[in-house]
């Protein structure tokens, strides 16, 4: 399974910085910002498996952050953290999209559960159980794997990876680099000449015009939807 990606926003320079060192220790990427302008502008220009959202930040606070993102699409599922512990803020909070609620100050390993729980339990902020590929295969979400009808389509370790990467960003230009990243482990020398082998071999499954090469930027899967 591709590496998680998170998003933090956080405004405590120490907690934020806490946070990141503690998520990445346990295998999540995390971005993170201090204030919710620089949020709101890292939402619009990538997409996140989870959003770790405080609610008394400078610039735009959490609640209205997430209700905006919401209103433009942003599917991620979306924990807020914040000191706030009356019921209308659990109200407001719900209300604007969350999905779980932490109160400070709280564990480390308490905020890792609700975040695995989370991304194990939501692939997108959605009910849909699959994703149509092709007019005869569709993508699995729960189990992460290619489906025709109901028989598996066998992929490799790095090949299911790959797909499993576009199938989180559709018609999301994915940087060369960011590919490398999830489908490599850290300790693997990543190959271009593997790559274009991997991508070939998808194309043949799905059609070569699903999955675009831009020059000098990475490929894009173009959804069937």
């Amino acid at each position: 399974m591709p590496q998680p990606h998170l998003f933090l926003l956080e405004d405590d320079a120490n907690l934020n910085e806490t946070i990141v060192e503690y998520l990445e220790e346990h295998g999540y990427r995390v971005d993170a910002a201090y204030d919710g302008h620089e949020a709101q502008d890292l939402l619009y220009e990538k997409r996140y498996d989870l959003l770790l959202l405080d609610v008394n930040t400078p610039g735009i606070n959490g609640f209205d952050l997430l209700r905006q993102a919401r209103e433009e699409g942003v599917q991620a599922p979306a924990i807020y953290i914040t000191s706030l512990s009356s019921v209308e803020d659990l109200e407001t909070g719900f209300a604007s999209g969350a999905d779980d609620y932490i109160r400070k100050p709280f564990a480390l390993k308490e905020l890792l559960i609700r975040v695995e729980t989370l991304i194990k339990r939501s692939f997108f902020h959605e009910e849909r159980e699959t994703i149509p590929v092709t007019d005869t295969l569709h993508y699995d979400i729960k189990n992460g794997a290619l489906m025709d009808g109901d028989t598996l389509v066998q992929l490799g370790v790095k090949e299911g990876k790959l797909f499993t990467l576009f199938m989180k960003h559709p018609d999301e230009v994915i940087a060369h680099e960011r590919i490398f990243r999830v489908v490599w482990d850290y300790d693997e020398e990543p190959s271009d000449t593997s790559l274009r082998t991997y991508i070939k071999n998808l194309r043949k499954l799905i059609g070569k015009d699903r999955i675009v090469s831009i020059k000098k930027q990475g490929y894009k899967y173009l959804s069937a939807s």
